[in-house]
């Protein structure tokens, strides 16, 4: 018998909804969002089925001589490659090594291969170079191997770069998408949506009072230490392209639960609300390189955002949430006055080529 969903609003701030078939490929089959899912779905995985690709997790759990192994590769489009707090080489690593570290592994190696458009200035490639090898070297990882491609000028847009790498799971406990459970805290560990506004207020020339910078950050240090005070962490993500939105989402169907939010839990800056306002955009779609979600069994859920909020980087961590029972599959979210409305994933491409 088909389950009667509930009678919630589900039109306000919802993200376009796409059209369900496409002949061509579009800028919102890069989103992260639900035309991600769908190419996923319906290109990639029957072409290359198998058990470790039905993860879907950012990065995929491998055996590997009595041990395990986590593995995950990425691409970096963003335009603009320098942007405030960071730029397309930083982003790269960060990238990486929290796809890694949000499945419970300690990053360990790394590899990068650049698309070069003929003409690119010389000095930029080493200051992004340069960016990158330092954040390799705040991350705790080696970049070990690599590969150069330059393209005919027109052919290129100016850099991209592809990224794998690879980490070491040791004890970790298994962390996936698919672990929630009903009476699990949702953390959320800071402001949603600063990458995705930083781009967005060069691009459009936004001024703030204050400069808006990107959250690209590595979160190697604030996972371990959250690890290591509870073995009931079920899943985390780092709720980059699509945002908030999307990464809960993947969590509610992936789990087959519902998850219901308290928005007046969600820190966002006055910037990044400001300009969601002005733009007509939701935060919750905003993409962020610096933020992960914890799902945490009820127990533990204080304990480890305790922890948490000791790290620079947890400072704002708030419980924004929980899983439940009902609405499977769902997200709902409580507003300031009480009423409640679906939270999407998102659906077309709000902000393309943000990371």
């Amino acid at each position: 018998m088909m389950e009667k969903k509930p009678d919630i609003d589900d039109g306000f701030g919802s993200c376009p909804i796409p059209i369900h078939s496409q002949s061509n490929v579009l800028l919102g089959h890069g989103s992260g969002g639900k035309l991600s899912a769908d190419l996923m779905r319906n290109v990639f995985l029957p072409a290359f089925n198998n058990s470790f690709l039905e993860q879907l997790n950012d990065s995929v759990t491998l055996p590997f001589s009595g041990s395990e192994l986590a593995f995950t590769t990425d691409s970096f489009v963003v335009d603009p490659f320098f942007f405030p707090g960071g730029n397309i080489g930083s982003l790269a690593i960060h990238g990486t090594v929290n796809d890694l570290a949000v499945s419970g592994a300690r990053p360990l190696f790394i590899s990068a291969a650049f698309i070069l458009e003929e003409g690119f200035p010389m000095e930029d490639l080493k200051t992004i170079v340069a960016s990158m090898q330092q954040a390799c070297e705040e991350s705790g990882v080696i970049l070990v191997t690599g590969d150069t491609k330059v393209v005919d000028k027109g052919k290129c847009d100016s850099i991209f770069i592809t990224t794998s790498g690879i980490g070491g799971m040791g004890n970790s406990p298994r962390i996936s998408v698919d672990r929630a459970q009903p009476g699990d805290k949702i953390i959320l560990s800071g402001a949603i949506g600063n990458h995705g506004i930083a781009i967005l207020s060069v691009r459009a020339g936004i001024e703030f009072e204050t400069e808006l910078l990107s959250d690209s950050a590595s979160l190697i240090e604030p996972i371990q230490e959250i690890l290591e005070v509870s073995s009931k962490i079920h899943c985390l993500r780092d709720p980059t392209r699509g945002g908030l939105s999307s990464a809960l989402n993947e969590i509610a169907q992936s789990s087959k639960v519902g998850v219901e939010l308290d928005e007046t839990s969600i820190p966002v800056c006055d910037q990044v609300r400001g300009a969601c306002e002005l733009l007509g955009l939701d935060p919750l779609c905003v993409a962020n390189e610096g933020k992960f979600v914890a799902v945490v069994g009820e127990k533990d859920a204080d304990k480890v955002l305790r922890q948490l909020r000791k790290n620079p980087l947890g400072r704002e961590a708030a419980i924004i949430g929980e899983v439940v029972k009902e609405h499977p599959e769902m997200v709902l979210m409580r507003s300031p006055i009480g009423g409640k409305r679906v939270v999407q994933m998102l659906a077309g491409e709000q902000l393309p080529r943000i990371c």
